[in-house]
């Protein structure tokens, strides 16, 4: 199949790119760069030995999505698209706090304007990058996806959560769409060649990367914000997944939107309705992460084993928007798809170390 990959240099992007090149699939990329580097898909291309074509281009111009998305096709000999794996937003929980309108505009409108250039085009296939922060704070966990959304904690899980009902109303409305909800949880962890990996700009606003710069010398110390949650450590428990196996639930994913034949239209022309559910049965939602949770202490103290480093760390106050606990049950993604994750959190903090020892500067360095 032909994919158009939005958010293609980023963390998560790449490393799906790279699996789908993998797995025989064509891809091209699209991304603003506003907080990622050309780099990376280089690297991709050398890593596989195949070509990714790139268009700098931002999610919101819905003229130059509309100019990808319709660029060739059967007219002059090329192949149409089949899918869109939509990776391109903001995703900083506490930037969010600070800068709402800014990820409402980007998340949310950003995606409008990108499903009017696939209407457009007769692309109705998204595989989209979710969140579990539509969960909010749960009542208990693990999580599956049964538990209620609705009530994020922070700006970044309302962009989120507005999409995915977006989504749903679009697939219940229109039969010809399929679209695969991806609810994922903590992404860490680099490709095992160290060739790609997650390169934020500036300060680094998750965990990892943020214990990586401290361990090549970039950053003085970890902060770690609250020690005095309702968790074993007190710190906050989070389900780490490796990027890779979040990589490959993608395309898992997209085959079984391709190959269950979901988008069909039922005899009465209405989009199917999944059993016991009020969701479109061609708008299916999955967890993806591990099942497991661990502290930020823990999750500090594998780094340290992995990279034989000790990481300095200071207590902060807690930050706006993050809660206490939150770990998945992947049961449905394995059953459905026959996807689970296969790396630990050593295997995760390995990978993480052997980027950022061959990177210490990122990409650019």
């Amino acid at each position: 199949m032909k994919l158009l990959v939005t958010g293609a240099t980023g963390y998560i992007g790449s490393h799906a790119v790279l699996e789908l090149l993998e797995a025989g699939h064509e891809v091209v990329g699209v991304d603003n760069l506003s907080n990622s580097s050309r780099e990376s898909l280089r690297r991709v291309e050398a890593l596989t030995g195949k070509a990714v074509p790139f268009v700098q281009a931002d999610i919101r111009d819905r003229g130059a999505m509309a100019a990808v998305l319709n660029a060739g096709g059967p007219a002059d000999g090329a192949r149409a698209f089949d899918a869109v794996m939509h990776f391109a937003g903001l995703k900083a929980v506490g930037e969010s706090t600070e800068q709402p309108v800014a990820y409402y505009e980007n998340n949310v409108a950003g995606t409008l304007s990108l499903l009017d250039a696939m209407e457009s085009a007769g692309v109705r296939r998204m595989i989209f990058s979710s969140s579990a922060t539509v969960y909010g704070d749960p009542q208990s966990v693990p999580i599956a996806e049964t538990t209620p959304v609705g009530s994020p904690s922070n700006p970044y899980g309302f962009s989120k959560l507005m999409i995915e009902q977006i989504l749903r109303d679009l697939a219940a409305a229109d039969p010809r769409w399929s679209v695969a909800l991806l609810r994922y949880f903590n992404p860490v962890g680099a490709h095992s060649s160290g060739r790609i990996g997650e390169d934020p700009q500036g300060v680094p606003n998750n965990l990892v990367p943020y214990i990586s710069q401290v361990a090549v010398g970039r950053r003085e110390a970890l902060s770690i914000f609250g020690d005095d949650y309702p968790t074993p450590d007190g710190t906050g428990v989070r389900d780490y997944i490796h990027v890779v196996d979040l990589a490959r639930g993608h395309v898992r994913a997209l085959e079984f939107l391709v190959n269950a034949g979901v988008g069909q239209t039922d005899p009465s022309g209405q989009s199917p309705r999944a059993a016991g559910d009020q969701a479109p049965a061609n708008c299916p939602v999955w967890n993806l992460g591990t099942g497991r949770g661990y502290s930020v202490r823990e999750a500090v103290a594998a780094f340290e084993k992995a990279s034989g480093r000790t990481i300095p760390v200071r207590v902060a106050p807690r930050r706006p928007g993050d809660i206490a606990a939150c770990y998945a049950d992947p049961t449905l993604a394995r059953e459905q798809l026959g996807w689970e994750a296969e790396h630990g959190l050593e295997a995760m903090m390995r990978d993480a170390w052997r980027w950022q020892r061959q990177n210490p500067q990122g990409y650019e360095g």
